[in-house]
């Protein structure tokens, strides 16, 4: 496997969460918080939070699920999602058994004769529970976080000096990043036919460390590439997107 270093000399932000849109926020959390063994809770109306017993946020043991309420209806087949991890075959069959009972529903997304099992949770947002693999030993019930792009090169180039994750393997099909600590689940950018036309519905969260400021590091990933998004009011946070229009928020520091 090829291993890229990146510096992060001058990097200051980190992926810590994605952020899921959904009819029923509480609803959905219910189900994603039985299916990853998480804890739920919540900081207010419409907002639902998910992550690890006993975890000190943030970590990049976890990448922690937020759920925000929406009325905007699903539309398109998600171009961000999660791989569930196994350990064998018969706990792969286990989880997807599980899953079931909890409203989960098989899902074909072209994905034709592969080793992996595709579902969609109560509200259509689509899953993979993943076959046992050996770099997702100990990895949590997350493997990894998935997003669809055209040129998974470009996207390593721009996320990987975007935060400071360590670029792990680069080809024309995926590129991979893990935590420069190399804990907790990978980020995949895996190529795919489909352009994107909607705002999506699930985005990845990245925060600046503790003192850094907010308004500094925005202008840092415009100048690597990514935009900022305008939106009809007033948040404490930035909404911006990368390089290939996928929408992500830079939260205030902490």
């Amino acid at each position: 496997m090829c291993r890229t270093a990146v510096s992060i000399v001058g990097v200051a932000t980190r992926l810590v969460q994605i952020n899921m849109k959904a009819r029923d926020d509480s609803a959905l959390g219910g189900f994603w918080a039985k299916a990853l063994g998480w804890e739920l809770s919540s900081e207010g109306p419409g907002v639902t939070n998910l992550e690890p017993e006993g975890f000190v946020y943030p970590d990049p043991v976890a990448v922690c699920v937020d759920l925000i309420v929406s009325p905007e209806p699903k539309t398109v087949k998600n171009r961000v999602h999660v791989d569930l991890a196994t350990t064998s075959a018969a706990h792969q069959a286990e989880v997807v058994a599980r899953l079931t009972e909890l409203g989960a529903t098989p899902a074909d997304v072209g994905q034709g004769d592969v080793p992996w099992t595709v579902m969609a949770d109560p509200e259509g947002n689509e899953f993979c529970v993943l076959d046992p693999r050996p770099e997702h030993r100990d990895i949590g019930p997350i493997a990894a976080v998935v997003v669809d792009c055209v040129d998974p090169r470009a996207m390593a180039e721009f996320w990987g000096r975007a935060t400071d994750w360590t670029v792990h393997r680069v080809t024309d099909h995926e590129a991979v990043l893990r935590s420069a600590r190399g804990v907790g689940p990978y980020l995949r950018f895996v190529r795919a036919s489909e352009p994107k036309t909607v705002w999506n519905r699930v985005h990845l969260d990245v925060r600046p460390y503790p003192g850094d400021d907010l308004e500094v590091e925005a202008a840092r990933l415009r100048t690597l590439g990514a935009a900022s998004v305008d939106l009809d009011h007033d948040v404490p946070w930035r909404v911006m997107a990368d390089p290939e229009g996928n929408e992500f928020c830079l939260l205030t520091p902490a």
